[in-house]
Parts: structure tokens; C-alpha cells; sequence
């Protein structure tokens, strides 16, 4: 009982941190999963090319996957009498550099879940809304997450642009986008779970602002005021917003950093990317993504 999946990477509109409220859109890079279940009643989990990587979130994807999706005929399949008898093996292998701002957890735990579903012969059966929250359990669950990620995970598994309530775990809104988009990757590394949260929460009243300019669908005005709140709160320097301002749509830091992430006309982010490209790091232009996370 084999499945595969994948699911594209995010840049950030606005980070939850501050409010709860946060909002993200999917772009051109993605990470897939394939997942091998058995009756072994063990996950194990692999990242490719990452042999010390963490798995833990990728095998509890696969754990309430089973757990809650696991019927009568898949389970006989395996020979298991209850889910608690399912095991399995899954491997990502990604285009997203990790613990770098672009959703590289989101990505991994939505094609993960969705490659189990797809193992297990339902994944046309349940919505992409209800798979996407599995895995935002599954991130609480594993500690990769302050805030649950319901932002990033729906635009990931949904496309487009979303806005959400963390908190709650609503949709607030869902938008098809087509943008052109530079990232600019540094060579450090940031983990959302490591960010100082009492400090993101003392610019609340600009994320509720941020909020309402990208549930009015300002989405690039959104991005480049959450992109100078958080590199103060989080202390990146603004400079390469500054200089991919005035001419760029949007430009902020992605989550909790280290990469930046601008969109606009593909014209105007090529003069952006010479900029971009003398710092030290990986910069690369890709396109919004409107599909969202799929089975392969």
C-alpha cells in the first residue's frame, strides 16, 4: 500500500505570531512524500539528503492519517486489526531549503498526509480543507510550530493566497494570485519554533492592520508592512526590501526568516534579483502557485 504526494513551499503575507491571524501563497517549489504503510504498527520517516534530519513531524502526519482515515478494507489489506497496527516508511525529498521562512514543515506534512491518504485509497474522498488541518495537528503534536501554521499549511495544500485565524483554525479567505516572485535565501538557517513570541506579540496592533489590508485583497501593501514590523521585532535588517522597493508589488521577510520574498512583474524582479544576487546566499524567481498540494 504505497501513496505519493506532493505540495508546493509559501511566502508570508502576514506572520500569525503577532495577532493569530495570519495569511501566506503558494510559489513554484515543492516538496514530495511517499509513504510505504505496513503491519509493522511503527513509522519510521527519512528526509532525502538529510540523513539527521527530524522526522518526527512527517511520521505523526502519517499516524493520525491512519488513525483517522484507516477503513475496514484498507486495514484488512494489511492485515491490522485496529490502527494502532499500522506502520509504515515515508520519505520527502524537497526543493525547499528548511528552516529557511518558506513553509518547508507545511509542505512536507501536507504531501505527507496526502501520500497517506492516497496509500490508503481515500485521499479523492476527503477534503484538502480537513487533510491540510491533520497536518497542523500533526506539526503541534511534533513542536515544529508556535502558532499551528494554518496559514502556510492552507496555502499549501489549497494554493493560491489564504488568510486564516490561527487560533481557530478558520479560512477567512482564498484568493487565485498570479505573481511573479524572487526569494532570496541566506545562508543562515531560523526555526519558527525558536522565535522570541512575547516580542512578535508587541506589534499586534500592526498585524491587525496587515490583517485587514489582506482580507481587503492589498495583498502586496500586506506583505511589505508585516516584512518591516517583523524584521524589527525579529532583528533582520530591512535593507533588501528597501531595495526592492518602490518598484516591486510586495516584499517582506518570509516567517520567521531568514529569507525575503518579493512579487510583482517578472520584468521588474530580474533588476530586483541583480540586486539580491551580490549578497551571500541563493537567490531564484519563480511563480505564484494556484494548484495546491496533489497526488502523483
Amino acid at each position: 500500500m504505497d501513496g505519493r504526494a506532493s505540495a508546493p513551499a509559501a511566502g508570508t503575507v502576514l506572520n500569525a505570531l503577532a495577532c493569530g491571524k495570519g495569511s501566506a501563497f503558494a510559489i513554484d517549489a515543492e516538496t514530495t512524500a511517499a509513504v510505504e504503510l505496513d503491519d509493522s504498527g511503527e513509522v519510521s520517516g527519512e528526509v532525502a539528503g538529510a540523513p539527521d534530519a527530524d522526522t518526527r513531524l512527517v511520521e505523526r502526519c502519517v499516524e493520525l492519517a491512519v488513525a483517522e482515515h484507516a477503513d475496514s478494507d484498507a486495514l484488512e489489506r494489511l492485515d491490522a486489526a485496529d490502527p494502532d497496527g499500522v506502520g509504515g516508511a515515508v520519505r520527502t525529498d524537497s526543493e525547499v531549503p528548511m528552516a529557511a521562512g518558506l513553509k518547508s514543515s507545511s509542505a512536507a506534512a501536507n504531501a505527507t498526509v496526502l501520500a497517506t491518504l492516497d496509500a490508503l485509497g481515500v485521499a479523492d474522498e476527503v477534503a484538502r480543507e480537513d487533510a491540510c488541518r491533520l497536518g497542523v495537528r500533526a506539526a503541534r503534536d511534533a513542536g515544529v510550530t508556535v502558532t499551528g501554521a494554518f496559514d502556510d499549511a492552507s496555502a499549501s495544500m489549497l494554493g493560491g493566497v489564504t488568510v486564516t485565524d490561527n487560533r481557530t483554525d478558520d479560512l477567512l479567505a482564498r484568493e487565485e494570485v498570479e505573481w511573479a516572485a524572487l526569494v532570496w535565501t541566506p545562508p543562515e538557517t531560523a526555526y519558527s519554533a525558536d522565535a522570541d513570541v512575547a516580542r512578535c506579540r508587541r506589534i499586534a496592533p500592526v498585524a491587525e492592520l496587515v490583517a485587514d489590508l489582506a482580507l481587503d485583497g492589498r495583498y502586496g501593501e500586506a506583505m511589505t508592512v508585516n516584512g518591516f514590523a517583523f524584521c524589527a521585532a525579529l532583528g533582520f535588517s530591512a535593507d533588501p526590501m528597501v531595495e526592492a522597493l518602490p518598484d516591486v508589488a510586495g516584499v517582506s521577510l518570509s516567517g520567521t526568516g531568514p529569507s525575503f520574498v518579493a512579487v510583482g512583474e517578472r520584468e521588474t524582479l530580474n533588476a530586483v534579483r541583480d540586486e539580491w544576487s551580490t549578497r551571500e546566499g541563493t537567490t531564484w524567481l519563480t511563480t505564484t502557485q494556484n494548484d495546491g498540494a496533489r497526488t502523483r
